[in-house]
């Protein structure tokens, strides 16, 4: 990670919703350095832009916010092209060797609205064939004209997901999407692996055990499968949860090291010294984790069964243009193997104080029947 990341980190804009009128303003900053183009119009005619650096001869294309609701990697696209200006010796290089294209927001009427969907409530990622979607055609129209030699599908997962069998968030995620139902290695997925692979070794410095494997199932309808089944390397990118970090601050810090990896490696020509195999290395996700888990709950309402724990998932919810986390209690019983990105033990007085102290938890738990006397 470069040492001056909080230099080029784009201050203005942060959190959780961002939309175009947050990102124009900073398009229009960097337009006197870099090529931004109009590339179409979405449902609701809101503009799609995208931004071209560089001039070189190996041609990236990147796309963010396909759904609506994940914005971290936009936010770590606008670092990287601040990264790019920067003058560096490693930015003037990329700059010689490679043309990047960058769509910040491809669904920029989901961006508003703070959806996974379009305006008409199609999910782009699974348009891909058809092409039924405005927004779709805008990006296989980029992506022709363009001839790419390298795809970034950037995306946001849920906090639900963990490494492996670990008590860790997967902070990362990536995949080399399939090119076919047998989830055959084309030559062209193997780079995307190799690529991971060097991805993986630069963020273990920093997150250890914090990056996981994205489920590698076939769907031509999806974007990554449709570009890799045209031969061209593709990678999945998953932004996810970061201890303490709903904001996703931390995890924007990350995805732009893993992408300036990658650029790093594909502007040298240094693909060929990490191995493939590598790739299988990298944990599977898994969805093991709660918002909050709330243990022996039975203690505040004993019509539970001894040891239940009860987990509260949070709901992303836009209000007054921010977006606020609303508990959600998702289930209650055993819950062992599962783990919480915030844990109460209700055995113990201490996380009881606490919980009394959290207004918003103790309505969701009157609203479902639980109290317990003031300790």
């Amino acid at each position: 990670m470069p040492l001056n990341y909080n230099a080029i980190k784009e201050e203005k804009i942060k959190g959780r919703y961002v939309t175009d009128k947050d990102i124009d303003p900073f398009l229009n900053t960097v337009a006197k350095d870099f090529i931004i183009q109009i590339e179409g119009l979405s449902v609701e005619e809101r503009v799609i832009k995208s931004i071209v650096l560089g001039k070189g001869k190996l041609k990236i294309l990147m796309w963010s916010q396909m759904h609506g609701n994940e914005s971290t990697t936009t936010k770590a696209v606008l670092d990287l092209i601040n990264f790019l200006k920067s003058g560096s010796d490693l930015a003037s290089s990329i700059l010689k060797n490679c043309t990047i294209k960058i769509v910040p927001i491809l669904n920029p009427d989901g961006a508003m609205a703070y959806t996974r969907v379009n305006a008409n409530g199609v999910d782009l990622n699974r348009d891909a064939q058809d092409r039924t979607q405005p927004e779709s055609i805008v990006l296989r129209k980029i992506y022709e004209d363009f001839k790419p030699n390298y795809c970034f599908n950037l995306h946001d997962q849920r906090t639900i997901f963990n490494v492996g069998n670990t008590p860790k968030p997967a902070t990362v995620s990536f995949l080399a999407p399939a090119h076919d139902p047998e989830r055959s290695i084309s030559k062209t997925r193997g780079i995307s692996m190799q690529l991971i692979v060097a991805m993986n070794q630069e963020l273990q410095k920093f997150i250890p055990g914090q990056v996981g494997r994205y489920d590698d199932g076939f769907n031509s309808n999806c974007v990554g499968d449709t570009f890799q089944m045209l031969n061209i390397p593709t990678i999945l990118f998953e932004s996810g949860h970061f201890p303490g970090d709903y904001d996703r601050e931390e995890t924007r810090k990350y995805i732009f090291t893993a992408m300036l990896k990658a650029i790093e490696v594909i502007s040298k020509g240094t693909i060929d010294q990490y191995h493939m195999d590598s790739y299988f290395n990298i944990p599977d996700n898994n969805k093991l984790f709660f918002d909050v888990i709330i243990k022996n709950i039975h203690i505040l309402e004993p019509k539970y069964e001894l040891g239940s724990s009860a987990a509260i998932q949070f709901v992303e919810t836009l209000i007054n243009g921010k977006i606020e986390f609303k508990g959600k209690l998702e289930e209650i019983g055993d819950l062992q193997g599962k783990f919480g990105h915030r844990t109460y033990n209700c055995l113990y007085s201490k996380d009881l104080k606490e919980l009394q102290d959290n207004p918003e938890l103790l309505d969701l738990l009157r609203a479902n029947g639980i109290f317990f006397q003031k300790i």
